[in-house]
């Protein structure tokens, strides 16, 4: 039976952005994917939180009866999966992370949402304004723009994981980054790997930050090596 892999899409994405991922890996997995409340349709409820969309991993899980699982995580969902595997270890076996943010503070915080204005993106790319509509609708495209910026707030101002934190968290766990990305840092990706027990880095040449642009064959073939291995 094939082994069960979830993958996990990244802030302002759903499931259905990393269908190219979850396709490439279907010949070698049983591969899973969800969106989190608020993206890609899904209704937009409560916290809108790292730990709300960690909690909606183990509900997914427990829906399809899954007691463990491997995961990889683009950028946010990267992040979900390390929340995971340091909260409820045994839930986790493997983990694969690509373009993850890792260290954030108020600084970082306001760099990143000065790209979330609604405004601004709607006179300068109206086609990118296009695709969140369309993407989460019936959900407001807007409304997911600005939960989003305040929950990056919030991890700048004390809800991300303190780095030493990552000491604990004992599963095999590759940190992806692409050489060209210009959100996440190829030294916050070094440190957060040397710190993991079971940590390492892979560097992908040529990657930038959005997945759409990544490709596809190189990645996929990493995460069948890493998780096959």
């Amino acid at each position: 039976m094939a082994q069960t892999l979830l993958i996990l899409h990244g802030a302002l994405g759903s499931k259905e952005q990393l269908l190219p991922v979850a396709q490439a890996l279907g010949s070698g997995f049983n591969v899973k994917s969800m969106s989190f409340s608020g993206h890609g349709g899904q209704p937009l409820n409560g916290p809108f939180d790292i730990n709300k969309f960690t909690h909606e991993v183990i509900a997914f899980m427990d829906n399809e009866n899954l007691s463990q699982i491997d995961i990889f995580g683009y950028s946010m969902g990267g992040y979900v999966a390390l929340n995971l595997a340091l909260k409820y270890p045994e839930k986790v076996g493997k983990i694969f992370t690509l373009g993850t943010k890792l260290e954030w503070s108020p600084a970082i915080a306001q760099k990143e949402i000065k790209m979330l204005d609604a405004g601004k993106i709607e006179e300068k790319v109206p086609a990118f304004a296009k695709i969140l509509a369309d993407r989460h609708a019936p959900v407001d495209w807007k409304e997911v723009l600005w939960q989003t910026s305040q929950m990056m707030i919030d991890l700048g101002e004390g809800a991300a994981l303190a780095l030493d934190k990552f000491k604990k968290v004992t599963h095999p766990v590759v940190i992806g980054i692409g050489d060209e990305d210009n959100m996440v840092t190829l030294e916050e990706s070094e440190k957060v790997a040397g710190l993991l027990p079971q940590g390492s880095l892979h560097v992908f040449k040529g990657f930038k930050h959005p997945i759409e642009q990544v490709d596809v064959g190189k990645l996929t073939g990493e995460i069948k090596a890493f998780m096959l291995g």
